[in-house]
């Protein structure tokens, strides 16, 4: 299988690790993603590996993830990023009175394989925004909603989209009535991925002293909202070029003996990241339940202007036919390849080359001036005067 690159002979960046609890996920899913497009000959590949220490380097696209454990790996060289017009990634070469001089490394596009922290928030996003460097996955602004879980339950709630109820967890402040009998609470980071640092707390106090003891988790904000232990989680990937379209539905599976909810571990540590993650595919669901989920999916799309390839969770009780709508994964583990089965089937290959074509015919942002026509500064009296 050989796929002409919608850039020409411009590599590809794919870009991976960064400062986040999800680097290690992140480093499987770059991988993931440079070995395949080195299987069928998408062109030149740039592996550019974020470390621990928020440095970008160079590395190796064929690398095993052994070689990242102890940070960057042999034969790694240092990048430097510039986030202005005409910047991006320029790698240090030697001058020719000796100097070290640089070259910009030249990328048609970049794969954003980033999971959690500054990759997936915005943050990084809104630097490739400056830099000018077209980019897969969310926009800067779409990155930012789908990482708040606050913001996001809010959004989706306004849209009419049904949510369970969610509430920002501050020092003293009173139990929320949501149930009654009041049910035991789940806790989740306010700005985090799915599964890392969720705890399910029975009583409001002991709520309290979780916020207040902090922790790496907790200390930009903590959300709960009522567990439902009846509820099983439920996923579907989705896109929206070249045109918009559904993954299957999978309905993920607790392993024996671990904790009442989709752990961190259930999902990511069984060998290939979300690839070997225990589910079952495609999920057993009704027509009616199936059709409310998918136009579900296509509204949060529609929310938060999504790009690339994103993940929708959802929370489903089978004995009733409720389902909630419990949060987007703007750049899932292995970008959800696993979905992409059966009626629904993609070859990743494709999916990367579609990605990185819409990263070039769907700009991330476009900024413009228009109405700053110098009126304001004319009519303007001294500065002075306006600070009274």
């Amino acid at each position: 299988m050989s796929l002409v690159s919608p850039i020409g002979n411009e590599p590809v960046g794919v870009l991976f690790g960064g400062p986040s609890p999800e680097h290690d996920v992140s480093i499987l899913t770059g991988l993931q993603v440079a070995r395949a497009l080195l299987n069928v000959g998408q062109g030149p590949i740039e592996a550019i590996y974020w470390t621990k220490g928020e440095q970008f380097v160079s590395v190796d696209p064929a690398l095993e993830a052994s070689a990242f454990l102890e940070g960057p790996p042999r034969g790694a060289k240092e990048l430097r990023f510039v986030a202005q017009p005409g910047g991006g990634f320029f790698m240090s070469k030697p001058g020719m009175l000796g100097g070290p001089k640089e070259r910009k490394v030249e990328l048609g596009a970049l794969v954003n394989c980033c999971h959690g922290g500054p990759g997936e928030d915005g943050t990084l996003q809104a630097a490739l925004d400056m830099a000018g460097l077209p980019y897969t996955g969310p926009t800067a602004a779409g990155a930012a909603l789908g990482m708040d879980k606050l913001a996001f339950g809010a959004v989706a709630h306004a849209a009419g989209l049904p949510t369970l109820p969610r509430a920002l967890v501050v020092p003293g402040a009173e139990a929320p009535r949501w149930d009654d009998p009041p049910r035991p609470f789940i806790l989740k980071p306010r700005f985090g991925g799915s599964s890392i640092g969720i705890e399910i707390v029975e009583h409001w106090a002991d709520v309290l002293r979780y916020v207040q003891l902090g922790g790496p988790h907790a200390s930009r904000g903590v959300v709960a909202e009522p567990y439902r232990a009846e509820t099983s989680d439920v996923e579907v990937a989705a896109r929206a070029f070249p045109t918009f379209s559904l993954s299957l539905f999978a309905r993920a599976l607790r392993v024996s003996g671990s904790s009442p909810i989709l752990s961190y571990s259930d999902k990511y540590l069984g060998g290939e990241g979300m690839v070997s993650a225990p589910r079952e595919l495609p999920a057993p669901l009704p027509g009616e339940i199936q059709k409310e989920l998918s136009d579900a999916a296509a509204s949060v799309a529609e929310l938060a202007g999504l790009r690339g390839v994103w993940r929708v969770d959802f929370l489903v009780d089978d004995a009733t036919g409720q389902w909630w709508v419990n949060e987007v994964n703007t750049i899932p583990g292995s970008l959800s390849k696993y979905l992409w089965a059966g009626g629904a089937a993609i070859d990743f290959p494709v999916l990367l080359a579609d990605m990185v074509e819409e990263a070039h015919r769907r700009p991330s942002v476009s900024w413009g001036s228009a109405g700053a026509d110098g009126t304001a500064l004319r009519s303007a009296a001294s500065i002075a005067s306006k600070l009274g």
